[in-house]
């Protein structure tokens, strides 16, 4: 609630790492870790902000934030294929109105 994100392992209950404020207080709605890339995960603030972090890259902040200006984004998850070596990674939003939009991540983020 407070955009703290906390990174732990199944067999202890503290945290491997820890990144308060990651959102500047915004309250996190969705976190997923992408399904083609194992070090990436996306955040979901609810100022419908998408924050990618790469901790092969940078692993005291994201390392890119979009903002989704049209309209409050209300969940978000991820869609790709793990078992492929193509690299396609989505981000599917659902906004506030039903609407849902699919947008394609950049192969950086996304390939194995």
């Amino acid at each position: 609630s407070d955009g703290s994100i906390r990174l732990h392992q199944m067999t202890s209950e503290y945290p491997l790492m820890q990144w308060n404020d990651s959102t500047k207080g915004q309250p996190i709605i969705a976190l997923q870790w992408a399904l083609t890339r194992p070090a990436v995960f996306f955040a979901l603030d609810a100022s419908s902000n998408i924050y990618i972090w790469d901790l092969l890259e940078n692993d005291l902040m994201p390392v890119a934030k979009q903002t989704i200006p049209s309209e409050k984004v209300v969940t978000m998850t991820l869609l790709g294929e793990p078992e492929k070596a193509n690299g396609l990674l989505g981000i599917v939003l659902a906004k506030e109105s039903g609407q849902i939009d699919i947008q394609y991540v950049k192969k950086k983020w996304a390939l194995p």
